[in-house]
């Protein structure tokens, strides 16, 4: 009896017992009993962790399990109070020790409300990391999955449980406004750098989440886009992107994007998410829309795509019903939220750690500053940078010397504590900067935004303010400076985002930045002295028209909150540049191979959906170029860029040499040694890569393809460094879509190592004595239309 009643943990039930008459003692000890028997199966109800996933499953009801795929737990009011970020929470069970996740953009840096409503009086910053293309060229995967491990450290302490990044699609077409937040135009790089960065966050026990799977490489219209590209370029270069870090680094989990392809959405594909994604390459853990990506739920589950977000009450009652009218196997259903509690089990969250709402913003600010240096790129220098002792005084022109872009828009903003601009990296670095030009330009910028108000978050997402055009300064006035200063630093800018791709007239010098260049090149070189433009820009524009008229060229792309100072260290030699290229500037914007189709055709009479009071128009975009994206289209049809792939300036020399191959016939892997010497006299870096021509006797394909990279250390002058590099079977192959398999012709493979795609210093082949079928693979995502791919001249 003592035991009953102490299992009933209630005071009043032994006051109760005590006073009772004795006949109805036998009855009263029933009761006990039975609240004893109901306290031990709430006690014994599973809890994630401590019993199996299927029991935990089994455990919840229909209407929690449609929940836990399609619901965003912030409009439940069960649970509130939590980080407050902007993204999605997924719906959480407490009483099976299930928690609500918190899911956050972005790319560049944490996005989070600064003000919270219980702390008016306290803000909440995160770091502005240098946007990604930055990262990537830097051509260091060491360096990314630090800035990653870094940037996850703080993701933990602010109670985040996975980041819906990186992105990694691939830069087909210079205008896209997303390209600042993807990494190249190559798949290797791309799905390299974004591998280091899944290990980066990940090992803080936080998730990553790659997107957009797959061929998200446009904004315009992308929700209702339907997408053709051949088998063979879907393998070779917008799967191939995300194969890379899926079977290298397994990220937690994978968010579908939003378009069509060959047929099906994204999100409603089986042979994608299941055939190609899990069966064939072996990913373990949750698929995701993108916001409100998809139309029918049933399909999505059913093709395996796990989570719908953000979740709406529609899509639950859709479920239910779905899994009652034996539309929707339980069974399927019950798999999908396997794969997601598989994931949250992960989570630093979940096992309990204590976030503190305090990360050490200072300390990465100050690595935010170091990887920014990395990834900047010298374009073209006329024995100008680094700057020499007798420049003291600058005069800074453009906008964005004075307000700094330091991210992109959408998901690419972050709430960062402070701005750093260029104006205030110069001074910070000793120099002087005219006060008066200053003062007009913050004057300009700040009158433009006051007469160009920013509208409602939704406007802004869809409708981005433009910033302003670039201030013109009087050419009297340029000529004084000319005379007051020692040289002129002119910046350049542009910035782009989510949901609108870049007019070709963003990728073009405006007519006030073409008389700015010439007045301001005019005055300074009559007196004998240089100018410099700097790139603060979010994605490659027109050069070969101005370029000539300037003496130095500086990219600093997007280069997050401490980008006044990184770039700053460059300029003066504190850092020796050695980023270079992912992507190609071409000569003109006709030049790029997608140009002619990009971004497609579109049919406003056939417009039947709008969200939140923006149309969706659909459209279709046919990849017509095939497997000839960037470097690959120019090398092989002889096109001149105006800066090649791989390419970037240095303030020192660097000399290839000993370039050795392991064997002279391949069998199973093939190792490549050059040794790298720096024989300037200015320490510095310098990124190497290897290319492979391949046989073309029945295949057609580019005259050569980036297959390994890396970087060297800091050589001192005189020092260095010999480079190792594996190559497989996989990297001799090329996707044949008669066979659905990755394919290598026997024949004569050349090996180069180059400082960039068109800059080759050493050149060694060897023999594949037989062809080779490397991988079978499914026969899977054919188009629905006939697609006559670009073919190589030959």
């Amino acid at each position: 009896m003592n035991k009953l009643l102490k299992k009933s943990k209630s005071y009043l039930t032994y006051c109760l017992y005590k006073n009772v008459g004795k006949g109805l003692k036998k009855a009263f000890i029933l009761v006990l009993a039975i609240n004893s028997f109901s306290c031990n199966i709430k006690e014994s109800v599973p809890q994630l962790g401590e019993n199996s996933i299927k029991e935990v499953i089994d455990a919840l009801t229909l209407k929690e399990k449609a929940k836990m795929v399609a619901s965003n737990a912030i409009s439940e009011p069960d649970y509130q109070g939590l980080p407050l970020a902007l993204g999605h929470y997924m719906f959480g069970i407490p009483k099976l020790g299930i928690p609500n996740v918190a899911l956050n953009d972005g790319p560049a840096g944490l996005h989070i409300d600064s003000i919270r409503p219980d702390e008016p009086n306290k803000k909440y910053f995160a770091t502005a990391w240098p946007a990604s293309r930055l990262i990537a060229s830097s051509w260091d995967m060491e360096l990314a999955e630090k800035v990653a491990a870094a940037y996850g450290h703080e993701l933990k302490e602010y109670g985040i449980g996975i980041v819906l990044g990186p992105g990694l699609n691939i830069h087909r077409n210079p205008l896209c406004g997303r390209n600042f937040e993807y990494y190249s135009e190559d798949p290797l790089v791309s799905g390299l750098i974004a591998s280091a960065m899944v290990d980066g966050v990940q090992s803080n026990g936080v998730g990553t989440c790659l997107k957009h799977f797959v061929a998200n490489n446009q904004e315009t219209q992308r929700n209702v886009l339907e997408t053709y590209i051949s088998e063979r370029a879907l393998r070779e270069i917008y799967l191939r992107t995300f194969e890379i870090p899926v079977r290298k680094s397994q990220p937690w989990t994978i968010m579908t994007a939003l378009n069509y392809l060959n047929g099906p959405y994204v999100s409603e594909n089986p042979e994608l998410l299941t055939t190609i994604l899990r069966d064939e390459w072996g990913f373990k853990g949750f698929v995701m829309t993108d916001w409100f990506g998809g139309i029918d739920p049933i399909k999505q589950l059913k093709a395996g795509n796990d989570l719908l977000t953000p979740g709406i009450p529609t899509q639950v009652e859709a479920i239910i019903k779905a899994v009652e009218n034996k539309e929707l196997p339980v069974e399927v259903l019950d798999k999908n939220i396997e794969r997601i509690l598989s994931v949250i089990e992960k989570t630093a969250i979940f096992k309990g750690y204590q976030f503190s709402d305090d990360p050490d913003l200072k300390a990465n600010a100050q690595f935010c500053r170091t990887a920014a240096t990395e990834g900047m790129i010298l374009l073209k220098n006329n024995q100008v940078l680094p700057f020499n002792k007798d420049i003291k005084k600058i005069a800074l022109f453009g906008n964005e010397g004075y307000r700094q872009f330091a991210g992109g828009l959408g998901s690419g903003q972050v709430n960062r504590a402070y701005e750093n601009p260029i104006s205030q990296g110069l001074e910070n670095a000793g120099y002087t900067l005219d006060a008066n030009l200053k003062d007009a330009y913050l004057s300009y910028i700040a009158n433009y935004d006051k007469a160009n108000p920013k509208g409602n978050h939704i406007k802004e997402l869809f409708e981005p303010t433009p910033p302003a055009p670039i201030m013109q300064v009087k050419a009297s006035q340029i000529e004084k400076m000319s005379s007051e200063y020692d040289i002129a630093v002119l910046v350049l800018g542009r910035i782009s985002g989510e949901n609108l791709d870049r007019a070709q007239q963003n990728f073009e010098i405006t007519g006030a930045e073409k008389q700015i260049i010439k007045d301001v090149s005019k005055a300074f070189h009559s007196k004998g002295k240089k100018v410099v433009v700097v790139l603060n820009i979010a994605g490659v524009i027109e050069t070969a028209s101005w370029r000539d008229d300037v003496d130095a060229i500086f990219l600093a792309w997007m280069p997050g909150q401490e980008g006044g100072n990184a770039i700053a260290d460059v300029l003066t030699g504190k850092v020796n540049p050695s980023g270079k290229l992912t992507t190609t500037f071409p000569m003109k914007y006709s030049d790029v191979p997608s140009a002619k189709n990009f971004p497609g055709n579109f049919y406003p009479e056939k417009s039947t959906r709008d969200f939140m009071g923006y149309k969706y128009i659909p459209g279709d975009v046919t990849y017509e170029e095939g497997i000839y994206v960037g470097y690959r289209y120019y090398n092989s049809f002889n096109v001149k860029p105006a800066y090649e792939f791989g390419y970037g300036l240095s303030y020192t020399d660097f000399k290839y040499s000993n370039l050795e191959l392991s064997a002279k016939q391949f069998t199973d892997e093939m190792t490549v040694k050059v040794t790298i010497t720096n024989t300037g006299k200015t320490a510095g870096k310098e990124a190497v890569q290897i290319y492979l021509s391949a046989p073309t006797k029945s295949m057609d394909k580019p005259t050569e393809e980036l297959k390994a990279f890396a970087k060297t250390g800091l050589l001192e002058p005189g020092a260095s460094q010999t480079l190792t590099f594996k190559l497989n079977a996989r990297d001799l192959s090329s996707f044949s879509t008669e066979q659905s398999a990755w394919f290598a012709e026997a024949g004569k493979y050349t090996v180069k190592a180059g400082a960039s795609s068109r800059d080759f210093r050493l050149i060694k082949s060897f023999e594949l004595a037989n062809d080779m079928v490397v991988e079978k693979v499914h026969k899977a995502l054919v188009p629905t239309k006939d697609i006559n791919d670009l073919k190589s001249r030959r």
